[in-house]
């Protein structure tokens, strides 16, 4: 009979790798904002602006001060303190001259920019003044005050022009109109957003947000508006008698804050859960999502989107500048560009490179040869196992499937052993790897349930640490499982928000519980 031979299958590691983000160009594009400059401010960031002309300064609005920083340099370029009490929500007017900011003094303040006096304060207010804007005509100012009312000013006699006092709680967000100074939104704790003429000074248009509205928004055109309260986004069509267009629920804490960037193409979206989210205004999908070390209530970012701005509840603003290219190399090459090239070899030569063949893993050779407790110390090796764990799990469930893991172990050196006990540690609580780890946790304890006597006093020390590792897991596992129990009950007694999902709670929960199941070791 003649011999076929079959080729050698290779172990499968693609399983236990770490799902990976799909590398798209918003992603690219964003990434190169570079790391973050942390710089530290005595209160709570309420407000950042940029200012619309170079050099871009912002102004981050904290405690009784606005703090207007160079975002080249990350450092304080002027100081603004004339208040008494908490400054709010500083913005820039269009031309980056003057600054309008509210205040817990229940008045509005004009300052100058270069000089930081203060040029106009106006009061009528009889609560604090949380949001203020320049209206598109720069001639008038808008106030959203707790005293449930909006306020259009004049800025050159200082008067109010007119008052809107239909919210019935806090007004904490508005936005005026990118294409009249005579339409104003407005947003309010209860749970409205409404849209005045001041023209008529009538409301023409209410909508239900359904939570406390943090932030709303224009979108250039003036015919859309956005509403953030709560964990959703919501888009508004004002043509439309104030249709909805799309919900967005991609944060699990209150979103504070909502941008636009990339020449108004991408919706940014600030949140408490830590996290500022990037949609594509034309699909409202996320295509990117940056991470912050604490709850961020404001953030900004300039003009072609150079430098991203974020403020966080603890006082610390979050600095990120675009990486620019270096010019060095095309200053180099322009020096060069006439320079003859004397790399390039004759169009007769021919180069002929040794063509090396393609050599596996070190372990799957072991494998080929049946030396099982060889291609274990392989991948045992301390850079394997710590930085590819996935290799190790790997090679591991192939000698599980072969069913000669316990030669492999019995054979390992007390070194190795030392190893495998510290893989088994490290990756106990990793998902990827729990099943497998406990399915070989078992099998070493069948190799030496009686010799574990005879290990070195470090791997014995490290065995008993695994034994309360295990003892620690389960616990966590039993408290899991109480924790699904009450969570399981509240939402079969109760009118529960499509945004929360029992049944996607539940495939997070489920495999905790059967994590308990397969932890069977003698402990």
């Amino acid at each position: 009979m003649a011999h076929v031979s079959y080729p050698f299958k290779k172990i499968n590691k693609a399983v236990y790798k770490k799902p990976g983000s799909n590398l798209t160009q918003d992603v690219v594009y964003w990434k190169k904002l570079g790391l973050p400059v942390l710089v530290k401010e005595f209160g709570a960031i309420d407000y950042v602006d940029f200012s619309p002309i170079e050099p871009y300064y912002f102004a981050a609005t904290c405690s009784v001060r606005i703090q207007i920083y160079d975002p080249i340099t990350k450092v304080v370029a002027k100081n603004i303190a004339k208040f008494r009490e908490a400054a709010y929500g500083g913005v820039f007017r269009n031309d980056g001259r003057l600054l309008v900011a509210g205040s817990e003094e229940a008045s509005i303040k004009i300052f100058d920019v270069q000089s930081k006096n203060v040029l106009r304060v106006f009061t009528g207010h009889t609560g604090p003044v949380h949001r203020t804007y320049f209206t598109k005509d720069q001639v008038k100012i808008l106030s959203f005050s707790d005293d449930k009312s909006v306020c259009l000013w004049d800025i050159a006699t200082e008067e109010k022009i007119t008052t809107f006092a239909e919210h019935t709680d806090y007004i904490r967000a508005g936005a005026p109109s990118p294409i009249s100074p005579d339409i104003i939104l407005s947003g309010s704790y209860d749970h409205t957003v409404k849209l005045y003429d001041c023209r008529s000074n009538e409301t023409v248009l209410t909508v239900n947000h359904g939570s406390p509205v943090e932030s709303t928004l224009f979108l250039p055109s003036g015919g859309i508006f956005i509403s953030a309260g709560g964990t959703e986004i919501k888009i508004w069509d004002i043509f439309n008698g104030g249709k909805l267009l799309a919900n967005i629920s991609q944060h699990h804490k209150t979103v504070t804050t909502l941008r636009l960037a990339s020449n108004n193409s991408r919706l940014m979206s600030a949140s408490l859960d830590r996290h500022v989210k990037i949609y594509d205004l034309a699909t409202f999908k996320v295509v990117h999502n940056i991470d912050f070390p604490n709850a961020v209530l404001s953030m900004a970012i300039s003009e072609n989107d150079d430098v991203l701005a974020v403020g966080m509840i603890d006082g610390v603003i979050s600095i990120r500048k675009r990486e620019q290219p270096s010019k060095l190399m095309d200053e180099r090459r322009g020096l060069f560009k006439f320079a003859p090239d004397h790399t390039q070899t004759s169009s007769v030569d021919v180069v002929i490179t040794k063509q090396k063949g393609h050599t596996g893993p070190q372990c799957d050779k072991f494998l080929r040869k049946m030396e099982f407790t060889k291609a274990l110390n392989e991948v045992l090796k301390t850079y394997v196992a710590t930085k590819f764990p996935e290799k190790t799990a790997a090679l591991i469930q192939e000698l599980l499937r072969r069913k000669v893991l316990h030669f492999a172990i019995s054979g390992l050196s007390e070194k190795d052993i030392g190893a495998l006990l510290k893989y088994f540690k490290r990756n106990l609580g990793e998902t990827r790897f729990t099943r497998i780890v406990i399915d070989a946790a078992n099998v070493f304890v069948d190799v030496f349930e009686n010799h574990i006597n005879t290990f070195s006093e470090h791997n014995l020390w490290l065995y008993t640490s695994l034994q309360e590792d295990i003892k620690d897991e389960i616990e966590v596992c039993k408290r899991v499982s109480e924790l699904e129990g009450a969570i399981g009950m509240l939402f079969s007694g109760a009118q529960v928000s499509t945004s929360y999902d029992p049944l996607d709670l539940h495939d997070n929960l489920a495999p905790s519980s059967k994590a308990q199941k397969e932890i069977i070791i003698d402990v």
